[in-house]
């Protein structure tokens, strides 16, 4: 998957973060700290490679105009992600109404295990396609929940973007975990 964003594109900035960091700089700093990030969201939320870099696009315009409103209240990574994911959820939303592709919830997905093969996990990319497509079914708080964990986010920042209680995203990362293990015919760890 290939970025719009682009580190060689954006110059880095020296020095300390201050407070009257332009949107523009801030920008700069949102490129380069989480370019590969907003790609892996980006394809979370969409499987076709156009519609992909569309989403990607969306997602940095509108973060580049949101900056104008971070005022450091949170992480800029919090705010990146909060935006983010909002700019993806409204895109599914209206998607949505465009093509009659069924998303699933959590019991949902439970009830039909085999929506996936799991023989077809025959190497790495395969996998990450699996998953992928796995995410994508998910309605978008459930698809929100699991790729900021695959960030490697904590449930407390979790909750901090999502809007939801830490304990309810600790819950929800538990269930979504063994619901892709199952899938993935994995043991997971506590």
């Amino acid at each position: 998957m290939e970025s719009t964003l682009s580190k060689e594109a954006f110059p880095v900035a020296t020095g300390k973060e201050s407070a009257s960091e332009t949107r523009d700089a801030l920008y700069q700093r949102v490129a380069v700290e989480h370019a590969a990030a907003l790609t892996r969201l980006a394809a979370a939320y969409e499987a076709d490679p156009h519609r992909r870099q569309d989403l990607l696009q969306d997602i940095c315009f509108t973060v580049w105009t949101s900056l104008a409103k971070f005022a450091g209240e949170c992480s800029l990574r919090t705010w990146v992600y909060r935006v983010a994911h909002n700019t993806a959820v409204t895109y599914v939303l209206r998607e949505r109404r465009h093509r009659s592709r069924a998303l699933y919830d959590l019991e949902e997905l439970e009830r039909h295990p085999d929506v996936f093969d799991s023989e077809r996990a025959a190497d790495e990319a395969q996998v990450v396609a699996r998953l992928e497509q796995l995410i994508r079914k998910l309605k978008p708080l459930d698809r929100q929940i699991i790729v900021l964990h695959l960030e490697g986010l904590k449930p407390a920042e979790i909750a901090t973007i999502s809007g939801l209680s830490a304990g309810n995203v600790a819950t929800k990362v538990h269930r979504l975990r063994k619901l892709l293990a199952r899938h993935f015919n994995v043991e997971i760890s506590p």
